[in-house]
């Protein structure tokens, strides 16, 4: 991961005390003198995964929804990383269910049977416990894609095969169905782009979400720099 691509989980930005406890920033300390930051970036991405799926035993988190406020936040890469942090973290089964247009591409030449022994016996194995799910291909027939039936028939066949999914959706600024998801799942992050995200479009996707029942567990900050000398970070 490079130093431009780096994620930090943040709830600063958008936080409220209405929705519980959201993710703090995580702070590290090194004392080595080498800083790397694509150490630093997989330190805080396996910080998330520990504060999400681990920090809250009265309220177990198995399924979580990642949606961009942006279009053009790449949420498919933050997927991944947080997929196989978590599954260096379990033994359990886990999914990413991914919306990239190549899986969307062998779904289309590949449909599904109308009876699917499974989930994973369509899916890609990336690890002992570890399967990239293609988005598209967890419909039901006579369901309408993108609905709550269909959602609710998708998060089901998902609990049903792995105990945690990481769930990729469309940008919550430009699609309704990040909101339907974050309610249906067990919450759902916002991912903002460093670069590109004004606090006031944050702040509107949020008053949204929570609006529509959606339990926001925190933040992810994207595309990251760091404009000052490379010493200051050997002290962090």
């Amino acid at each position: 991961m490079s130093a431009n691509a780096d994620v930090l989980p943040r709830s600063g930005l958008i936080g409220s005390p209405a929705q519980g406890k959201t993710l703090r920033q995580v702070e590290v300390v090194r004392e080595t003198n080498d800083w790397n930051p694509e150490d630093f970036a997989r330190e805080q991405i396996r910080g998330l995964v520990q504060r999400v799926f681990f920090a809250s035993r009265s309220r177990p988190v198995r399924q979580v929804v990642f949606s961009a406020v942006g279009p053009n936040t790449d949420v498919a890469h933050i997927c991944r990383q947080v997929g196989q942090a978590l599954a260096l973290e379990t033994h359990a089964d886990i999914a990413i269910v991914s919306r990239e247009q190549q899986a969307a591409e062998i779904v289309q030449a590949h449909p599904r049977p109308a009876r699917s022994p499974g989930i994973k016996t369509w899916s890609t194995k990336m690890a002992i416990n570890l399967w990239r799910v293609p988005g598209f291909g967890l419909r039901e027939s006579g369901e309408e894609s993108g609905t709550g039936p269909y959602w609710l028939s998708c998060l089901a066949q998902l609990r049903n095969e792995f105990e945690y999914a990481v769930i990729h959706a469309p940008p919550a600024g430009i699609s309704s169905e990040a909101a339907l998801l974050g309610q249906l799942a067990d919450g759902i992050i916002l991912v903002l782009g460093a670069q590109s995200t004004r606090r006031a479009t944050a702040r509107k996707i949020k008053e949204t979400l929570e609006g529509m029942q959606s339990r926001i567990l925190g933040t992810v900050l994207s595309e990251r720099r760091f404009p000052v000398p490379e010493q200051i970070y050997r002290r962090l």
